[in-house]
Order: structure tokens, then sequence, then C-alpha cells
């Protein structure tokens, strides 16, 4: 029987190797999926810039959607998204190496609190996001 890291690092494997978005369309790598942890991190790159020539709302939003996403689903059971929030604190330059930690504050019943930091490489917090999880039938591996 696998234990819980090891189960959350196959479920983080899992969805990853299948998560088109995030790995082929953003080019997020994943860096780590933990029992309630989750850790993504993204380059910005030309694609990623708006017309004021920073990384765009909506692709650091989607880091943090994303490390969500994995961080709710480490336990392998299914969850999605049943609400979320973000506060924008600094802007995404060109060349910046954007990662995205997120943690689950709690786990009760069916729903979980998560929270997803956005820094910069040099540590500087880019925006905090926090995700409302709910957990839908089925697992992400076969128990």
């Amino acid at each position: 029987m696998r234990d819980a890291n090891e189960m959350a690092q196959q479920v983080g494997e899992t969805l990853f190797a299948v998560d088109i978005a995030s790995k082929d369309t953003m080019g997020m790598a994943l860096i780590s999926c933990e029992p309630g942890r989750a850790v993504l991190r993204m380059a910005v790159t030309e694609r990623h810039l708006n017309g004021h020539q920073i990384c765009h709302g909506g692709f650091i939003f989607t880091l943090a959607d994303s490390t969500f996403a994995f961080a709710c689903n480490s336990h392998n059971k299914n969850a999605v998204a049943a609400g979320c929030s973000i506060e924008f604190l600094k802007p995404g330059k060109l060349g910046d190496v954007l990662t995205c930690e997120g943690t689950e504050q709690v786990l009760s019943g069916r729903h979980g609190i998560y929270d997803m930091k956005v820094t910069n490489q040099n540590g500087e917090v880019i925006a905090m996001f926090r995700g409302k999880s709910a957990q839908i039938p089925g697992t992400v591996i076969p128990e």
C-alpha cells in the first residue's frame, strides 16, 4: 500500500501528464505534489505579456488555479473548484520565473480551502489566490 506522500506524487504525475493547458499551452512545470500541497513554476515569456508588456493577470490566475488543482486532488479524491479569488500585488515581467505554492488550509467533508502564493525569482509576492474545492465522485488513480 502506498503512503500519502507516494500517493500524492503519483496523483500529481498522473494529472500533469494529461494537463495540456498547464504543461503545453502555458509552459508550466510541476515541481512537487504532496498531501494538501503543490508547487508549480512558469517562466514569463512573450506569449504571456499583455498590452502593458507585463504578464497578463489571466496567466498568473491560471498558474495559481492549476496549483490549486494539484493541491486539492493530492488526496486522490476527484476535486474541482467551487470558487476562488485572487489579489494581484506586483506585476510579473518578461523573464520572471513565477513559482506558485499551494497549501491546504482546511479539509472538511467534501470541501477544502486552499491558499496559493505566487512569487517571482526574487521571492517577491506577485499574487495571492484562495480557492474552495468540492470533491466529486471518483479518484484520480485507481485505489
